[in-house]
């Protein structure tokens, strides 16, 4: 019962770190910067890359992505967000380049997931002893099925919370454009009513200096 258990359990933590090599991470791009990641990858591998402008400006970005051999996989200007996949065809370093050089004064935050399956150098080994062929195959299929919702699940939340991170800051930047166009409007009424009154005091002080002259007559 042991050694099964040991194996059930060994079959699990393999599962949990399936063969496929994940990056997930938020950075800042400061205005008029550009960053650079790499990635050296192995023909016949598929890589997935996904990014989106989480906060910052007009929540857009320049993505280039290059091959060893500098040929341009992928190029857009100014997009908040996009997926994009593709099976590798040399061996060598992978290069993709974020840029906010278009921006002069706002910053952006990013978020970006990089996916390789397929690649011998992001894979981990094989477990050595195993039981009898057929022995944890049910096992195998429900933890299996049980690691892919847990992905699933994963991967909703983090884009729900990249959701709710953009909703929250176009709701923070919209609220301070109102206070700022309600300041506005407030200084103006000061500035109208206060020349309203000026304008009135005028036209008395007017009259009351030609009865005055009149009189002197």
């Amino acid at each position: 019962m042991l050694p099964l258990l040991s194996h059930t359990l060994l079959v699990c933590i393999i599962l949990i770190f399936k063969k496929i090599h994940a990056n997930e991470l938020t950075f800042e791009l400061p205005d008029n910067a550009k960053e650079c990641f790499h990635d050296k990858l192995k023909i016949g591998s598929k890589f997935v890359l996904e990014y989106q402008v989480v906060t910052g400006g007009n929540y857009d970005v320049d993505l280039e992505l290059k091959s060893p051999s500098g040929k341009i996989l992928y190029k857009e200007t100014k997009k908040q967000y996009d997926q994009f996949e593709k099976t590798v065809e040399e061996d060598g370093v992978y290069q993709f380049c974020f840029s906010n050089e278009f921006s002069t004064f706002t910053h952006k935050i990013i978020y970006i997931d990089w996916k390789v399956d397929g690649d011998p150098e992001h894979e981990i080994p094989q477990p050595g002893p195993r039981v009898a062929e057929g022995a944890l195959t049910m096992i195998e299929l429900k933890v299996g099925k049980i690691h892919e919702n847990l992905e699933k699940s994963i991967d909703y939340q983090t884009h729900h919370r990249l959701r709710e991170a953009t909703g929250r800051a176009r709701a923070e930047d919209l609220q301070e454009r109102v206070q700022i166009w309600s300041l506005g409007q407030f200084i103006l009424i000061i500035i109208v009513a206060i020349g309203t009154v000026l304008l009135l005091r005028s036209f008395f002080t007017d009259r009351r200096t030609s009865s005055n002259m009149t009189w002197n007559r």
